[in-house]
């Protein structure tokens, strides 16, 4: 509020509703990262009974220990750290030459490309006659059938084109024209260092998505030296699960082991969560000044 201007009654009690609102928006965002955290440290039987419901008891590091005794978890980091890597360098050096292009008011049928690429947002051609594009072009089982067919998002190409024409004068390229500065030097002398909310944010929503994809390496890949670590995850909680629910003949000894089975499958499963996430997590401190400004900027006009 500014120095000298009196609150009413409506501006307090708006102010009062705001607070609430931030309030609940903050518990439902908290708790269940704190929930995931906890579950993941204690007790497999207290969290099952409900007696674990937000700080940890029984601190116990068994599902970690089982997830990192895995030796396919780190061949499958390895493999997502140069998918996300790969993936994203591809995302970017498309998404930005193309929005660039868009936005500039000289190029010739703009409307039309731009036409054409909202098409693809609404349509598509399916996951059969893609792979059978990917198997022709002998992609599969090799890290491009990951990083070449999701190679742009255009709903990112948007974003970003609308942070071109929001920030970036047409005087400046009017200027470096004059001053005898090509196109493809313009870009990347002046337009790309001048754009690095938008480069920031594009590079984090590429990140997260390779980093969190694993549809298309179960559809791809053949070879599991080559499995990103969604995938491996995956794996692991589905044989503990599998383990958990094991058929047999259900005596008293039998029906204990299997319930020692289905709490340490829970154990897994909320450790497997949080070794997923918690690089994306960490990163993202980083990126977030970066982050706030692009989308403000970007969400301007459309």
């Amino acid at each position: 509020m500014l120095s000298g201007v009196k609150e009413s009654g409506r501006d307090k009690i708006f102010l009062a509703f705001n607070y609430i609102y931030v309030f609940l928006a903050f518990l439902i965002v908290f708790y269940p990262l704190v929930y995931m955290v906890s579950a993941s440290i204690s007790d497999p039987k207290l969290v099952g009974s409900g007696e674990m419901w937000l700080w940890p008891r029984g601190i116990t590091f068994d599902g970690y220990k089982r997830v990192f005794e895995n030796a396919n978890i780190w061949v499958g980091y390895g493999n997502t750290v140069v998918y996300t890597l790969v993936g994203t360098a591809i995302n970017l050096a498309v998404t930005l030459p193309a929005a660039y292009a868009l936005s500039r008011k000289d190029f010739v049928g703009r409307n039309l490309f731009m036409g054409l690429f909202m098409v693809t947002m609404f349509f598509g051609g399916g996951l059969v006659p893609t792979y059978l594009l990917v198997k022709k072009l002998h992609l599969v089982n090799t890290i491009w059938a990951i990083v070449l067919p999701s190679a742009a998002s255009i709903w990112n190409i948007i974003v970003a084109r609308t942070f071109f024409q929001s920030t970036l004068p047409s005087e400046l390229q009017e200027a470096a024209q004059i001053d005898g500065c090509t196109n493809m030097r313009l870009f990347l002398r002046i337009v790309l260092p001048l754009s690095m909310p938008i480069i920031a944010v594009m590079a984090l929503f590429y990140g997260v998505g390779n980093w969190n994809s694993y549809f298309s390496a179960l559809i791809y890949l053949n070879d599991t030296s080559k499995y990103p670590l969604q995938l491996v995850l995956r794996q692991i909680l589905v044989l503990q699960e599998m383990a958990a629910q094991g058929g047999g003949a259900i005596d008293s000894s039998s029906a204990e082991a299997l319930n020692n089975k289905a709490e340490i499958a829970a154990l897994v499963k909320y450790a497997v969560i949080i070794v997923a996430t918690v690089p994306v997590i960490a990163i993202y401190p980083f990126l977030q000044r970066y982050f706030v400004q692009g989308v403000m900027i970007g969400s301007v006009k459309g």
